[in-house]
């Protein structure tokens, strides 16, 4: 079973908890009141609690469930700043998410339940910061796929540059690390520089240092073990070929200097 058609069984709000688990909630047509009411919120590490565990393992569900919620729910605020969803907004989402046809009204059912909420995006932002707090990569990955999601027009828009400006700094992302996502998923050729996050001025072995590093924390085996729902391997493979192409770039241009 897909990620989507897990997070709409029916319990994945109660897994998730907190904005992004009321949003799910909202959208499964559950009652989550009291559960806000009360703070319940399941995510993040989790003190006093044993490898191998049946609460950890449900952690391990959470993190999948709330990453995919969260992408959903920012790219339909997005959405709302940009004053419009474009049909090809929507086909790009459906493209790169692969979500699968018998799920794709009640992922539908979340997007719209996400753009009414009275939750500002920065409360689903907070939320998906706090639980991958010792996985950046992980919300690297979710900033690159909002960053697919608004250049399905064919360009970015201010409201949009804006936007995910916020939610880099929300996710406590340095600027130099919002740059390399925004040249990774580039619509045009992207400069490599910005791409492996280096400078013209470094040497071939700190720059070969840099992109060894991002092909480590970037590799989708790695990714998929921090909590990234294997749904979304295949933008992380286009990341990661990107990244080789950057480097490939780079040393044949610096070795004809």
């Amino acid at each position: 079973m897909s990620i989507f058609g897990k997070i709409v069984g029916g319990v994945g709000g109660f897994i998730i908890g907190g904005p992004l688990g009321a949003v799910l909630g909202a959208a499964a047509g559950h009652a989550y009141d009291k559960m806000r009411e009360e703070g319940q919120e399941v995510y993040g590490p989790s003190e006093g609690v044993k490898v191998g565990s049946a609460f950890e393992r449900a952690n391990d569900a959470a993190r999948q469930m709330a990453f995919t919620v969260a992408v959903v729910a920012l790219s339909a605020k997005m959405a709302k700043a940009d004053g419009a969803v474009t049909r090809e907004e929507i086909s790009a989402f459906k493209r790169a998410f692969r979500i699968p046809p018998q799920d794709m009204a009640a992922v539908g059912r979340i997007f719209d339940e996400a753009k009414k909420s009275p939750d500002g995006y920065e409360a689903y932002a907070r939320q998906i910061a706090r639980m991958f707090a010792d996985s950046p990569q992980i919300l690297e990955e979710l900033l690159g796929a909002l960053f697919v999601i608004a250049q399905a027009d064919g360009r970015l828009h201010p409201s949009e540059i804006a936007f995910l400006h916020k939610v880099a700094d929300l996710f406590g992302l340095p600027p130099r690390d919002f740059d390399r996502v925004r040249a990774t998923h580039s619509s045009s050729e992207p400069d490599p520089y910005e791409v492996l996050g280096v400078t013209r001025e470094m040497d071939d072995g700190a720059i070969r240092s840099a992109y060894l590093k991002l092909v480590r924390e970037n590799h989708p085996d790695t990714l998929v073990a921090q909590g990234m729902p294997p749904d979304f391997v295949d933008l992380a493979n286009k990341k990661m070929a990107t990244i080789n192409a950057a480097y490939e770039t780079l040393t044949k241009a610096r070795a004809g200097r």
